[in-house]
């Protein structure tokens, strides 16, 4: 079934944007009465009817209401570098909110590749990729963070710091408990400075290793991502 973005949804009576309109009537070529799905990125997923097929106001009628559709007991939060090559940090975002991401944090370091970054570009990634794989909540995407500006932040969960020196570090998948919050902190291709790594230690972060293979930024931020998410699935 196809799924459209409504993030002003509220009343039963909705009207798609011009865009969404577009690709309702003349690429899916749908019409009056089929059904489709609608998300608003805050939890709602609906089933809606379409009662007026124009291409440029598209108008549907809902018909059924999910509430805080696929909410977890647990958050992930991910600050990661972003990459030189816009197009794999992209990839990071569709996969991670793919999988169940909730908040990222591009991150300014001190070996950062990219400290520029265009949001409405990479919202509408997280947009197409929520919309992908039926996800009724979008995570939230902040601007470019400094690595001291989030390591200061309260935050209620647990705190990891990956990266690849030779220290003593766990698992992400041992060190992390079920049920809890989780941020966790990665890297740009020259990892972090060893100072900013002990700085983090002293805020409460741990040290954690992702696999036993030196992995790219992007992967990196997948693998934390799909960790977390598959350790809360299990019973």
């Amino acid at each position: 079934m196809h799924i459209f973005y409504t993030p002003d949804l509220i009343a039963d009576d909705y009207t798609l944007n011009e865009t969404e309109s577009k690709h309702c009537v003349k690429v899916l070529r749908l019409k009056e009465n089929d059904v489709i799905q609608l998300i608003d990125g805050k939890g709602k997923l609906c089933l809606a009817k379409i009662v007026d097929a124009s291409p440029k106001y598209c108008a549907v009628k809902i018909i059924e209401t999910e509430i805080n559709s696929g909410k977890k007991n647990y958050s992930v939060s991910i600050a990661i570098a972003p990459t030189k090559n816009i197009n794999r940090f992209e990839t990071f975002l569709e996969k991670a909110t793919e999988i169940g991401i909730d908040e990222i944090y591009p991150l300014k370091t001190a070996f950062s590749e990219r400290v520029v970054i265009k949001l409405d570009r990479l919202e509408k990634v997280i947009i197409s990729a929520a919309k992908q794989s039926i996800k009724a909540f979008l995570p939230t995407l902040n601007d470019i963070t400094d690595f001291k500006t989030i390591i200061k932040n309260n935050f209620d969960g647990q705190k990891f710091i990956a990266h690849c020196y030779d220290t003593a570090k766990e698992n992400l998948a041992d060190a992390y408990i079920k049920g809890n919050n989780a941020l966790i902190l990665i890297g740009p291709e020259g990892d972090f400075s060893i100072e900013e790594v002990e700085k983090a230690k002293t805020f409460g972060f741990i040290e954690v290793s992702l696999s036993t293979s030196r992995l790219r930024t992007e992967t990196a931020g997948i693998v934390a991502c799909d960790t977390i998410h598959i350790l809360n699935l299990k019973k």
